[in-house]
């Protein structure tokens, strides 16, 4: 069911909890068409494809819903990139041939609207109360499409990822406050995943550049090469520092509780923190891990569910989020985790 801001959508359905959801039963080891709930994925895909084909071309809403409660905390245009998400982990991976050109479509419609409507500075203009977190799934949803093989405009990618860096001070450890709400686990956890995410793709990159770099047949295409393999060099950089001193602070337990209390937003955060600490591996990540499991099953409702207690409290959201929590480093990781490390 939609939670919504306006009582007048709070029954319906809407395209960021149906994606998530679709998405949490994923990462659970259902697809579209395998798995014990493979019919719900499926119909879910249907749904959030149904919702795109209705949206104009130029805007970049994806749905007719407006005054979500999600849409109200992470942005306005959480929709959009949770569904793209949701289209690039199951492209090629429908029933039949008819199902995946759906989604082959939809997905390249949703990233036109995507790149069209990116600003100069590398974001997308959300409003909301903490939309730091809504530009850290668009850079999520650009990513996943790149390394699910869909036609992603490069310069787009490299604008999200510049700004994520620019949001990280290497001086001082900490992240600009820009979207957060004044929350540091949010602005920590979404500029920290935005790198992650951007790195997850620059690995298949880097190999491409240096076979590039190696048939080159002049200094000027070498010269451009050398910029990008070193601009992936510095968001490796930032990324490695990023997550140690986000590390540094996951002891302290104000940091991590974010607003105070649970909400969708401190969930997804700790997505975005666990990926990068899973692609990392190591103590740091085992140590998260068991943290955080223990943390979601003291706040576990009595029948199986999350909900919030601030801001994001519905039941579809939360509970779909703090299930990505749970299943990371599984056998049905993200895309990401299935590309070769270096």
């Amino acid at each position: 069911m939609g939670q919504s801001a306006n009582p007048s959508l709070r029954d319906l359905a809407n395209v960021a909890d149906t994606s998530i959801a679709a998405l949490a039963l994923i990462r659970a080891g259902n697809s579209p068409r395998s798995g014990e709930h493979r019919a719900a994925v499926a119909k879910a895909v249907e749904f959030v494809a149904s919702e795109i084909e209705r949206s104009d071309r130029n805007s970049l809403y994806v749905t007719s819903a407006r005054g979500t409660r999600v849409q109200a905390k992470l942005g306005t245009y959480i929709d959009t990139f949770l569904a793209a998400t949701l289209l690039a982990e199951v492209k090629g991976k429908m029933p039949d041939e008819t199902a995946n050109r759906r989604v082959t479509r939809a997905l390249d419609g949703v990233m036109e609207k995507i790149e069209r409507n990116q600003l100069a500075n590398g974001t997308w203009d959300n409003q909301g109360w903490a939309p730091v977190l809504a530009q850290s799934m668009a850079a999520k949803a650009i990513n996943r499409a790149a390394q699910a093989g869909a036609t992603v405009d490069e310069k787009v990618r490299t604008k999200a990822e510049v700004y994520a860096r620019d949001q990280f001070d290497k001086r001082t450890g900490g992240f600009k406050a820009d979207g957060s709400a004044g929350v540091a686990l949010y602005s920590s956890a979404g500029n920290l995943g935005a790198m992650q995410d951007s790195d997850d793709t620059n690995r298949v990159k880097e190999r491409e550049l240096r076979g590039r770099l190696e048939r080159a047949s002049n200094e000027e295409e070498r010269r451009k090469v050398r910029g990008e393999i070193d601009r992936i060099a510095g968001n490796r950089r930032d990324l490695n520092a990023a997550r140690s001193a986000v590390v540094g602070r996951l002891a302290d337990a104000r940091f991590v509780q974010g607003f105070g209390s649970n909400g969708g937003e401190e969930y997804l955060s700790y997505m975005n923190i666990g990926e990068s600490l899973a692609a990392g591996g190591g103590e740091e990540w085992q140590r998260w891990n068991r943290s955080i499991n223990d943390n979601l099953e003291r706040v576990q409702n009595q029948d199986g569910s999350w909900t919030g207690h601030h801001c994001i409290t519905g039941r579809t959201f939360c509970t779909s989020a703090a299930l990505l929590v749970l299943t990371l480093g599984g056998d049905n990781a993200p895309i990401a985790s299935r590309l070769p490390r270096r």
